[in-house]
C-alpha cells in the first residue's frame, strides 16, 4: 500500500547507493525529463532503512538516474514521491527534480492522485465504501475511531467464488497498509497476507494418488493496477500490467 509518512533522517550516507542488480529488475513505464514512472516488483522494497542497503527501488533508480539519489525530504527516498508494501506491485513515481518532488507530494498530500489496486481476497466482500479511521499499532494498522486518521476506499467486486474474490480497490487515502486493514475489516483479507488474517494460497494440485494440493504460492496478492496524478496543466495517467504470479494466484483460484 502506498505510504505518505515520513520518519526523518539526516546525513547523506542515508542516500540510497547504487544498485545494478537491483537495476535489471525494473520495468520502466514512463520516462521524462522531470520524472520516471517504474514498475516495483513484488518483494522489493521501496526504498532502504539502513544505511547501505541495496536491492531496493530506490537503489535501483540511483544506478539508473543518479541525479535522483538526494531528491526527496528523506535521504533514504531518492527520488521517492510515495511507496509500496514490500509485497506489492505496481508503479512508483520518482521525481528527477526538486520542483517536481514538490508538486507531487503536495498532489499527495491533497488527495490529488488517484490509485486503483487488484486484491484477491479470502471470502467475498460487498461491493461498498469504507472509511474506517486507521492507527498504526506495531507492525499492523488498525481501525480506531479515537485516535486513527482519515483514511477512504472503495470496493467493487470484480468476480468471485465460493472462496474468493478479485477486488478493484479504489484508494482516496494514502494510509500505511490502508487497502490492506480496510479488506480485513470488511472480512476479507487479502490472500496469503498473514499479518492480516489472510490465509495462505495453495498452488496448482499435484497429480497423484489423492491429487494433493502443491506448494503454497509465497505472499499476499495485492497489485496497483493504475495511478493518476496531475503534472503542471497534465493530468497523467499511468496502467500497470498485473505480474505473472498474481494471475497465477487468479487462475489457482478459479476466478
Amino acid at each position: 500500500m502506498i505510504e505518505l509518512t515520513r520518519t526523518p533522517v539526516t546525513g547523506s550516507a542515508m542516500n540510497p547507493l547504487p544498485d545494478p542488480v537491483a537495476a535489471e529488475q525494473l520495468v520502466v513505464l514512463l520516462e521524462r525529463p522531470e520524472l520516471i514512472v517504474i514498475a516495483k516488483p513484488a518483494g522489493m522494497p521501496s526504498q532502504p532503512l539502513r544505511a547501505g542497503e541495496l536491492g531496493t527501488a530506490a537503489n535501483a533508480v540511483a544506478h539508473r538516474w543518479p541525479e535522483c539519489i538526494t531528491i526527496g525530504d528523506d535521504p533514504r527516498e531518492g527520488g521517492l514521491v510515495h511507496r509500496l508494501d514490500i509485497g506489492t506491485s505496481g508503479p512508483l513515481i520518482v521525481a528527477r527534480t526538486p520542483e517536481t518532488y514538490r508538486a507531487l507530494r503536495e498532489a499527495f498530500g491533497q488527495s490529488l492522485v488517484d490509485k486503483l489496486y487488484l486484491a484477491i481476497t479470502d471470502g467475498r466482500p460487498v461491493s461498498r465504501e469504507c472509511d474506517a479511521p486507521l492507527v498504526q499499532r506495531g507492525k499492523r494498522v488498525v481501525v480506531d475511531h479515537t485516535d486513527g486518521l482519515a483514511a477512504h476506499t472503495t470496493f467493487t467486486v470484480d468476480r468471485a467464488t465460493a472462496t474468493h474474490a478479485l477486488v478493484r480497490c479504489a484508494a482516496q487515502t494514502g494510509r500505511m497498509h490502508q487497502v490492506r486493514a480496510h479488506l480485513a475489516h470488511v472480512g476479507a483479507p487479502i490472500t496469503g497476507d498473514t499479518l492480516y488474517g489472510g490465509a495462505p494460497l495453495p498452488g496448482p494440485k499435484v497429480e497423484g494418488p489423492e491429487f494433493t494440493p502443491g506448494p503454497a504460492i509465497e505472499g499476499f496478492f495485492l497489485h496497483a493496477a493504475s495511478i493518476t496524478f496531475p503534472l503542471g496543466t497534465e493530468r497523467i495517467r499511468i496502467d500497470a500490467h498485473a505480474p505473472d504470479r498474481f494471475a497465477a494466484a487468479i487462475a489457482a483460484c478459479g476466478l
